[in-house]
């Protein structure tokens, strides 16, 4: 009878505690973001130690991996989804289609060096940060979470210390739906707020808000935010957005017809990307936008150019301020009629001490998008992707509302 009841007894405890977990708060996760200098790219901390590259456009994660891991099965939902996305960068592999086939094959990318590896798809466990969108709060473990292995050779030309690359990109297998599991009752979106010094931490959201940032006070960034469509591509996993215009100082550039669309080829277009170091816009874009630029500053003395810029000037000669150098502010008219506006802390580069570059680059006459938003240009600005509604959330610059991407709280408060 004691036997029975001890039972009866261990069996409500496991469904309290089943039930509890069930119901935890866990609607939003939180990892920081470091910027490395040395190579202009961001990775986020997983696993408390472990750094991964962000990367908007990969059709999955991939990382260094123990000789000893767990193999995917070929006739796997997740390897047909990987294997959706072969790499013509990696030599062909029909080992994950023959009937002798045991472990799924996959093509993980270095889209910096523009390298391939043909690698085992495996899955490991991913622990985060929850967060109230204040602080930290505790941490959880989410299981099988699908990536590439990855020779270390693949690491090449990415900061030191780095473990891969962590997919954001629309695709089944990226972290941005692996990490907002249906199960934990969270949105399936994701924020990416990219900071502007090395020794500051950005923050990488998934779930929904707040996001709560010191000014010194708080001020939820979600509030702020204008909202635009994400469009998806046909030829890759990676993001676009409807663009109609640019102006500088309120006057338009006069862009070639149609400059912005996507041809049925699905070139052109707007894409992000934080592996672009600077915004590229192909050459009819970028001669208009820069000879529009220069008249708006022709009163400022010239320096030499620097490469990879074009058109450089005398910072002394400008007035600095809390959005940075006082120069004219460049708008993108998103297909929502609203501006994402960029200001000087996000338009110029200082690249010597009394030399600041317009950070924008030329891509060629040949390239693949109209215009290819970069890293640079998404400092300090908080971005949400709902990929549930297909919408981005853009802030401009935070430092108007007098903070930073990198002033979230990472003490833990439980």
């Amino acid at each position: 009878m004691h036997l029975v009841q001890a039972l009866v007894l261990l069996a409500l405890a496991l469904a309290c505690s089943h039930a509890s977990a069930s119901y935890q708060p866990y609607k939003t996760l939180v990892a920081p973001i470091t910027k490395d200098t040395a190579t202009s790219l961001y990775t986020a901390t997983l696993n408390f130690h472990e750094s991964y590259v962000i990367d908007l456009g990969a059709p999955f994660s991939w990382c260094s991996c123990p000789y000893k891991h767990p193999p995917v099965a070929c006739k796997a939902a997740q390897c047909m989804s990987a294997r959706s996305y072969l790499s013509p960068l990696c030599p062909p592999s029909s080992s994950s289609s023959n009937n002798l086939c045991r472990n799924c094959i996959t093509t993980p990318v270095n889209p910096i060096a523009k390298t391939c590896a043909l690698s085992d798809l495996t899955y490991k466990n991913v622990a985060l940060y929850t967060t109230n969108g204040r602080s930290p709060t505790s941490s959880i473990n989410l299981n099988d979470i699908y990536m590439s292995c990855a020779p270390v050779y693949l690491l090449k030309s990415l900061p030191s210390g780095t473990t891969g690359l962590a997919s954001l990109s629309w695709a089944s297998l990226a972290l941005s739906t692996q990490l907002t599991p249906p199960y934990l009752g969270m949105t399936k979106s994701f924020a990416v707020c990219l900071p502007s010094v090395p020794n500051g931490k950005g923050t990488l959201f998934f779930g929904s808000g707040p996001y709560q940032f010191r000014n010194p006070a708080l001020v939820d960034v979600s509030r702020i935010l204008s909202y635009t469509q994400l469009i998806k591509s046909p030829k890759s996993s990676d993001y676009y957005i409807g663009l109609s215009g640019i102006s500088i100082a309120g006057k338009a550039v006069r862009s070639p017809r149609n400059a912005f669309s996507i041809d049925p080829f699905g070139r052109g277009g707007t894409k992000l990307s934080t592996v672009i170091p600077y915004t590229v816009l192909r050459s009819d874009v970028y001669d208009a936008f820069v000879n529009e630029f220069k008249k708006a500053t022709r009163g400022i003395p010239q320096a030499k150019m620097v490469k990879p810029f074009e058109y450089c000037l005398k910072s002394s000669a400008i007035a600095s301020t809390r959005l940075g150098l006082q120069v004219p502010q460049i708008d993108l008219q998103v297909a929502s009629g609203k501006n994402w506006t960029i200001y000087g802390a996000n338009s110029m580069k200082q690249v010597s001490k009394d030399v600041a570059c317009l950070a924008f680059v030329d891509g060629g006459k040949a390239a693949e998008q109209a215009v290819a938003i970069g890293s640079y240009q998404m400092e300090d600005n908080f971005l949400v992707f709902d990929l549930a509604q297909l919408t981005l959330g853009f802030s401009s610059s935070l430092l108007g509302y007098a903070t930073t991407c990198a002033n979230f709280d990472f003490t833990v408060k439980p």
